[in-house]
């Protein structure tokens, strides 16, 4: 049995020493630059979520830490409780507007993002907009390690008290503790061998996460309701805004910006998931799902924050931190172990494996999920991502700074799926190296345009984020709402673009073209390329 499991061990090896991988033909099988089985639709086989997959699916998203991390900054603006659960239901409610209708996208085709955005951007512009998205999934898989070392951290130093004695040789402006970077590289090395596992065998990781973490967070929620007698000066207090330069109505806005920053990269990418419904992703109740479970969940963090100001005398935003000043031993070993393992299940799911699985479309002939998952896992650590979260107002700069690029990316797919193309598209044109989705030398330029006039504005305000005395007049404003502004012009620069300027010609299709449904029949040995209509073949387009 053990020569059996070294055998298969050294096999999985060795395909990854040669610069090529494996090559398996996809559906379309004369397509190997745009098709293999990860890109390819979904087989009718694998459509099976329904509408409580997805509400468990955003239960076990949203109650982690970033969204106790994303709330408590919001809170550090100067809010209380009263200012910042309206923030975070009206935050999640406009985001799970646009995450709906990018879910829809792939449940309609049953196409991830990078297959989805090829009819967006253009077969080659869609390196682009995959490469942004692949960036931002690194850089909170990275933000991730951070906070998991740190509850790790808290789980040693529950079990064995010394370990806070440890020496630390690092300076005081890295960041990061010698203990900490410790905890990091072996939280580091942990996920990285899970994350490395096929996601199908990592079922039994996200039941236990499933089981242990909302208890973890209502324990949380009774415990600081408790010993507040109810709130606290963070609950039933009077905001009192924090910054130099912001407003109340501006502050609001950028928190507002924040939350939603928290999953604009879902409304981006969500055709991934939206890909495997059973029925279309039909149903209002998936608009809700967001608002409902994150306001519900935000109240967690928003009692302990002001728990801690009440039995501490002080503001902390960083969970990790909560968590180091319970007296209870047995309370920071669970707390922080649930916390950890939620991180974990938060960042495969939500991290590693979407990020591995969008790289794999840029160079399938010599990227594979498995090294694309050791990219991510060295990025992480050579990102120095401890300097990002510093202080809440690193996290939120991170936040905004993402969201100003998110919100024209999920803008431009809107009007183009919605507005222009009506929701019409020839889904095997998409795996076409020259066919309706080539446009202009494989890149459409209108989608580079509307996002650009989305993005531009922004830049000014981006920069006074990162350096507050910078001097940008009044453009810091429109940067307070990033995602929003920059969501609302790019539809519209987009719409009268190829309305009134440039029609997108050839790609505006009569007829919607599906990928294979119920009734389709493809015999063993068969693919997409030997069946009637369906070959990827190259035809002659205008040019446009």
């Amino acid at each position: 049995m053990k020569a059996g499991f070294r055998g298969r061990v050294r096999a999985s090896i060795a395909s990854e020493l040669h610069w090529r991988v494996p090559f398996v033909a996809g559906l379309y099988g004369n397509s190997p630059r745009w098709s293999n089985k990860d890109l390819d639709p979904v087989p009718v086989s694998m459509r099976t979520w329904g509408g409580l997959d997805y509400w468990a699916y955003w239960t076990s998203d949203m109650l982690a830490p970033p969204l106790a991390s994303t709330v408590s900054s919001v809170m550090s603006l100067g809010f209380t409780a009263r200012e910042t659960i309206p923030i975070v239901f009206f935050g999640f409610a406009i985001c799970s507007c646009v995450i709906t209708l990018t879910a829809k996208m792939g449940a309609q085709y049953s196409i991830s993002f990078p297959v989805l955005v090829r009819s967006i951007f253009g077969m080659y512009g869609s390196y682009f907009a995959i490469t942004v998205r692949a960036f931002v999934a690194a850089m909170w898989t990275a933000i991730l390690c951070v906070q998991a070392g740190a509850f790790l951290q808290c789980c040693i130093e529950a079990v064995w008290p010394s370990f806070k004695q440890f020496p630390n040789h690092l300076s005081a402006d890295a960041g990061i503790t010698s203990a900490g970077l410790l905890c990091l590289f072996i939280y580091w090395i942990f996920q990285t061998l899970l994350a490395l596992m096929p996601i199908q065998k990592l079922r039994l990781l996200f039941l236990v996460k499933a089981v242990i973490v909302p208890p973890t967070f209502a324990a949380l929620f009774l415990w600081a309701v408790i010993v507040t007698h109810g709130g606290g000066p963070l609950v039933t207090g009077k905001a009192q805004i924090t910054s130099n330069y912001l407003n109340a109505a501006f502050s609001a806005l950028t928190g507002l910006n924040a939350i939603i920053g928290l999953f604009s990269s879902m409304a981006v990418n969500m055709p991934d998931f939206g890909r495997f419904s059973k029925n279309g992703f039909k149903g209002y109740h998936q608009f809700f799902a967001l608002p409902v479970i994150g306001t519900l969940g935000a109240l967690t963090p928003i009692f302990v924050t002001s728990a801690h100001e009440v039995v501490w005398g002080n503001f902390e935003w960083y969970m990790p931190a909560v968590i180091n000043d319970f007296d209870s031993r047995a309370a920071k070993f669970f707390v922080g172990f649930s916390f950890m393992l939620a991180t974990i299940g938060n960042q495969i799911a939500a991290g590693t494996y979407p990020f591995s699985n969008d790289v794999t479309g840029l160079c399938p002939k010599y990227i594979n999920i498995f090294r694309a998952t050791l990219l991510i896992s060295i990025f992480c650590i050579v990102c120095t991502p401890w300097n990002i979260i510093k202080n809440a107002a690193g996290l939120l700069a991170f936040l905004s700074g993402y969201s100003c690029v998110m919100g024209p990316m999920a803008g431009v797919m809107v009007s183009d799926f919605y507005l222009v193309k009506n929701r019409r598209l020839d889904v095997h044109e998409l795996y076409k190296d020259h066919g309706i989705y080539h446009y202009t030398y494989g890149i459409n330029w209108r989608a580079f345009a509307a996002f650009g006039a989305g993005f531009v504005p922004l830049v000014p305000g981006f920069s006074k984020s990162i350096r507050p005395g910078l001097n940008v007049r009044g453009s810091w404003k429109i940067y307070t709402f990033a995602w929003l502004f920059g969501f609302t012009i790019s539809v519209l620069t987009y719409y009268v673009i190829c309305r009134y300027i440039s029609p997108l010609g050839d790609a505006l299709v009569d007829e919607a073209v599906l990928p294979s449904q119920p009734d389709d029949v493809i015999t063993d040995g068969e693919s997409y390329e030997t069946k009637d209509g369906l070959q990827a073949h190259t035809r002659e387009v205008h040019v446009v």
